[in-house]
C-alpha cells in the first residue's frame, strides 16, 4: 500500500518545471568550467583535485544539487508555517555575524567554522523572500495602504542593516530588488521612478558638477538636475491627474522661462542661471501645495513632495559622496562616473577585466587558453569578476550564450511565478526573479565597467559554495511551491 507522502513525493516529481532543471543544470556545467579557467595555472594536470578550486566546486556543485533534492522532499506546506520562524532564525544570525572577529578584505560577513566559511547574508535572501510572501499573502493586505507597506519595508530594511553593519554594502544593495517585486504586486509606479529619479539625479549632477555651460558661470549637472526636477515632477502630475492640460501647460511655460534665460545669458550679459531654475522649482512646489489646499487633491501634495525630497536629494548628493561613503566606495563612483582614471588603485579591476573580455574577439581564445587570466591580471577573477573568463575564452559568442541562459531562466521564473494560484507562491517567485535579475544586471554591468564595483557574485559562475548554496535554496524553494500547485490540499 503507498503512504500518502510517497503519493505526494511522486505528484511533486511529476509536477517539476524540467526546463527550469535543465537551465539551472546547464549553469552550473558552464560556471564550473569558468572557474577552471579562471584558476587553472600553467603547468597543473589535475582539474578535479580537492585541493584546486575547480576540484572543490565540484564538491560545491554536488551538494548544491543534492540540496536541491532535499528541498524537493519538503512539504511545501511548512515554508508557509515556518517562514517567520527562519527569517527570525536568520536574523539572529545576521545580527551576530556583526560582532564575528574573523575579518575578510575588511568585511565581517564571514562565519569561519575551521576549513569552512559561510555568508549568511546569501542565506537571508531566501529567508527574506519567504517572509515577505507570507506577510504579503495574509487576508486583507494591500501594499497600497501604509499599514500593510510599513511592516512590509522593515522586512527588508532590517536584514540590510545587519549587513551594512557587517561591512558589506554589495550584499545589503541586493535587498532593494525587491522592489520590482513590490511594483508587480501593486506598489504605485511613483515610488520606482522616484527612486530611479534619485539615480539619474546623483549621476547627472556629481558628473557634470565641475563642467560649464558654455562660457558661463552655470555648472552643467545643477542646471539639468533643477530643469529635470521640474519636468519630472510636471510628468507625474501628467500621469496621476485628471486634468492633463495643467501639466502640459506649466511645463511649457518652464521650458519657456528657460529658454529665454538661457539665450538671454548667452547673448546679453553671462550669469549662473541654476538660481533662477532653482527659483522655478521653488515657485512650483508653492504652487502645488497651494493647489492642495484649494482642491484637497492628495496628488498636488504627493507631487510637491516629490520636488521638494529631489531638491533636497540632489543638495546632499555631493555631501553624502564625500562624507558618508568609504573613501574606496568613494574613488569607485569617481571611477565610474569618469573623473578619475586611477587604473593601477580602484580602477585595476574593471580596466583589467575589460581587456581580458576584449582580447576574447568573437569566438574567444578557448578553454583554459586565456593569457589575461592565466597570467592573473584579474583579481577576484573566479568570483566576482568571473565573466571576464567567459568573455576572454568563450568570446562575444560564449558571452552572448551565458547572458541567453539567464534570460531564459529570469523569463521562465517569471512565466511560472503568474501561474500560481496563491499569493504566496507568486510573491516568492518574483522575489527570486527580482533578486537574479539583479544579480546578473550588476554583476555583468561591473566587469564591464557600466555598473559600479559591489563586490557580489554571479549566479552559479562564482567560485564559492555560499552563494551556490543560496541561489540553489533560493530556486529549488520556489520550484517545490509551483510543483504543489495542483496538489488536492490547495
Amino acid at each position: 500500500m503507498v503512504q500518502p507522502t510517497d503519493k505526494n513525493q511522486k505528484g511533486v516529481i511529476r509536477s517539476l518545471d524540467y526546463w527550469t532543471i535543465i537551465i539551472y543544470i546547464a549553469l552550473l556545467t558552464f560556471g564550473w568550467f569558468s572557474v577552471c579557467g579562471a584558476s587553472y595555472t600553467y603547468g597543473e594536470t589535475d582539474l578535479f583535485s580537492l585541493d584546486s578550486r575547480s576540484g572543490m566546486q565540484i564538491v560545491w556543485i554536488g551538494t548544491s544539487i543534492v540540496l536541491g533534492f532535499v528541498i524537493l522532499m519538503l512539504d511545501d506546506r511548512y515554508l508557509d508555517m515556518f517562514a517567520y520562524i527562519i527569517f527570525g532564525g536568520m536574523l539572529l544570525l545576521l545580527f551576530a555575524t556583526i560582532f564575528n572577529p574573523h575579518s575578510i578584505k575588511g568585511s565581517r560577513s564571514w562565519l569561519v567554522l575551521g576549513p569552512l566559511r559561510l555568508q549568511p547574508a546569501e542565506f537571508a535572501k531566501f529567508a527574506t523572500a519567504l517572509a515577505l510572501a507570507k506577510f504579503m499573502s495574509t487576508y486583507g493586505y494591500s501594499i497600497q495602504k501604509w499599514k500593510y507597506f510599513a511592516p512590509t519595508l522593515a522586512i527588508v530594511l532590517l536584514p540590510m542593516l545587519f549587513i551594512v553593519l557587517q561591512r558589506e554594502t554589495g550584499s545589503a544593495l541586493v535587498y532593494l530588488s525587491f522592489f520590482l517585486m513590490f511594483y508587480r504586486e501593486g506598489m504605485p509606479g511613483s515610488i520606482l521612478f522616484t527612486g530611479v529619479a534619485m539615480v539619474v539625479y546623483f549621476v547627472v549632477g556629481i558628473r557634470f558638477a565641475d563642467t560649464m555651460f558654455f562660457y558661463t558661470p552655470t555648472s552643467v549637472g545643477k542646471f539639468v538636475v533643477l530643469l529635470m526636477i521640474q519636468l519630472f515632477s510636471c510628468g507625474l502630475l501628467y500621469v496621476y491627474h485628471n486634468d492633463r492640460r495643467e501639466a502640459v501647460r506649466l511645463a511649457l511655460i518652464s521650458i519657456g522661462i528657460t529658454a529665454l534665460i538661457v539665450l538671454f545669458t548667452l547673448v546679453i550679459i553671462p550669469f549662473d542661471i541654476s538660481y533662477i531654475e532653482l527659483g522655478l522649482c521653488i515657485i512650483l512646489i508653492g504652487y502645488l501645495l497651494w493647489r492642495f489646499l484649494i482642491t484637497r487633491v492628495r496628488n498636488y501634495l504627493w507631487i510637491s513632495l516629490f520636488a521638494l525630497g529631489s531638491l533636497l536629494f540632489y543638495n546632499l548628493a555631493d555631501y553624502g559622496l564625500n562624507h558618508v561613503l568609504e573613501p574606496h566606495q568613494r574613488v569607485r563612483i569617481n571611477v565610474l562616473l569618469g573623473l578619475e582614471e586611477d587604473l593601477k588603485g580602484a580602477g585595476y579591476n574593471v580596466h583589467q577585466s575589460e581587456i581580458a573580455i576584449g582580447s576574447g574577439g568573437l569566438e574567444g581564445k578557448g578553454f583554459l587558453n586565456g593569457t589575461q587570466t592565466k597570467l592573473k591580471y584579474v583579481p577576484e577573477q573566479d568570483t566576482d569578476f568571473i565573466f571576464c573568463t567567459v568573455g576572454e575564452e568563450e568570446g562575444f559568442v560564449g558571452s552572448a550564450g551565458v547572458l541567453l541562459l539567464f534570460l531564459a531562466l529570469i523569463l521562465r521564473l517569471i512565466h511560472l511565478a503568474e501561474r500560481q494560484p496563491r499569493r504566496f507562491g507568486r510573491v516568492y517567485g518574483y522575489c527570486v526573479v527580482s533578486i537574479f535579475l539583479f544579480h546578473v544586471f550588476i554583476n555583468v554591468g561591473m566587469v564591464l565597467g557600466l555598473t559600479p564595483v559591489i563586490g557580489i557574485p554571479l549566479p552559479f559562475f562564482s567560485y564559492g559554495g555560499s552563494s551556490l548554496w543560496g541561489f540553489t535554496f533560493l530556486l529549488f524553494i520556489f520550484l517545490r511551491i509551483d510543483s504543489s500547485r495542483n496538489m488536492a490540499y490547495r
